[in-house]
């Protein structure tokens, strides 16, 4: 007989892994992401906006550009102080940063205009959870935006790599559900009033396989937890096969790494 998963447990274990490194490092090369989603979710001056699972703040500051008045929250404070010190530096008096569990959002029902997270929510262990709490907290006729890594792109690919060499927890839903729009349909069920959906590219840029394993391992959670939970050897084999990976996604040749990831760009119009 298998033994439940315990959600509690896996949110503490990744919570630990996205504390660790330093999302920051990769996540301000992913600006452009927040940027799009900002437009698509056609955010207005002084709407009410909430950044659920904001890292350093991407979305958060793309909602703060075009007026909005954002509360930016996530589970790791370091990842919010990094947001903050980016709104000081633009100086913007419109962002509220809060720590918060998106799977407990401290907010009342229908107190935002729009609700929206960049390659966040999606990470969280309890999907269906996390779904409701997003609805919960827009008004209705409001929109939650949100872009999601796709199984089949390439950080969907990297993620099933990393579980080749260290397996999830058994019972562990994967993140890249969220990038399938049919799981969306479930996942949101009779909150949708609207439903659209775009495929987006985002062009990861470094020199080379080599300098991309070696940033991703040194600052980037899941990547960084992983390398360090396995013995040299095995460590090695994940190398191999992330650089594998990686070449076999390169469109830039010989000279450079460019690896295009999709993801799904996503505008819920809340019922």
């Amino acid at each position: 007989m298998s033994t439940p998963l315990d959600l509690n447990a896996l949110k503490a274990r990744q919570q630990a892994a996205w504390a660790s490194g330093d999302y920051a490092v990769i996540g301000t090369t992913l600006q452009l992401v927040g940027e799009r989603l900002a437009e698509a979710c056609d955010l207005r001056w002084d709407e009410q906006v909430l950044d659920v699972a904001a890292g350093n703040g991407n979305a958060t500051l793309a909602a703060a550009r075009r007026g909005c008045q954002v509360t930016s929250t996530d589970y790791v404070p370091e990842l919010l102080k990094r947001g903050e010190e980016r709104a000081r530096a633009e100086h913007f008096n419109n962002v509220l940063f809060q720590t918060a569990d998106a799977e407990a959002l401290p907010f009342a029902e229908g107190t935002f205009d729009a609700v929206i997270s960049t390659f966040g929510v999606m990470f969280a262990p309890d999907q269906a959870q996390s779904a409701r709490e997003l609805c919960r907290v827009c008004r209705p006729g409001g929109r939650i935006g949100l872009a999601n890594w796709t199984p089949q792109g390439f950080i969907g690919q990297m993620f099933k790599t990393l579980g080749k060499h260290v397996p999830p927890p058994a019972g562990a839903q994967p993140p890249s559900r969220w990038g399938d729009e049919e799981q969306l349909r479930i996942l949101f069920s009779d909150n949708i009033g609207e439903l659209t959906v775009n495929r987006q590219l985002f062009n990861f840029r470094y020199r080379s396989a080599a300098h991309f394993i070696e940033v991703f391992r040194t600052w980037y959670g899941p990547v960084h937890k992983a390398f360090a939970s396995l013995e040299s050897e095995a460590a090695g084999a994940l190398e191999r096969d992330l650089s594998q990976l990686l070449n076999d996604n390169n469109i830039a040749g010989a000279s450079s790494l460019v690896v295009p990831s999709e993801y799904l760009e996503v505008v819920i119009k809340r019922h």
